[in-house]
């Protein structure tokens, strides 16, 4: 009589045992061949599946969804330059601006302005914030440059 009987993993050890005796990997996993969980066990014919799946699940099935860093989420910020400005200017009017009885405003406000290339429109502009260089630069050519935190930090001191 036998007393102590090894374990099937420890007898099954050698060349291309990985399978422990059950013929393919995922043959011994449960849920039979992996059909009816996704796209599990599609194998050859995984393709026919796909229709199936966008109309069910969508088009958000496939690719990379979920989760990401909070740091690359406060990454986005939207940033445009004085020389793209410029350059677009009469497309930028027509979709960005806006009109504060007589004055003109560019509301450029999710924007962040830098300072990159040169302008020679006299124009006002209103941004969520703007590097040194852009200010001077749209100060200079005898324009203006509204920032979102300095009217909320003039709210502040008034009250």
């Amino acid at each position: 009589m036998k007393l102590k009987k090894k374990k099937k993993s420890v007898r099954m050890r050698g060349r291309h045992m990985g399978t422990h005796g059950w013929g393919a990997r995922k043959k011994h996993v449960s849920s039979g061949h992996q059909g009816g969980r996704g796209m599990g066990g599609s194998g050859k014919k995984g393709g026919s599946r796909k229709t199936l799946v966008h109309k069910l699940y969508g088009h958000d099935y496939f690719g990379k969804q979920g989760v990401t860093s909070r740091g690359s989420k406060r990454k986005q910020n939207r940033v445009i330059n004085l020389e793209l400005i410029e350059k677009n200017i009469e497309s930028l009017k027509a979709k960005f601006l806006k009109k504060e009885g007589k004055e003109e405003i560019l509301d450029l406000s999710d924007y962040k302005i830098l300072g990159e290339g040169e302008i020679k429109t006299k124009i006002t502009i209103k941004a969520k914030a703007a590097s040194k260089s852009a200010k001077e630069k749209i100060e200079k050519t005898g324009g203006k440059l509204i920032l979102e935190n300095s009217e909320k930090s003039e709210e502040d001191s008034k009250e």
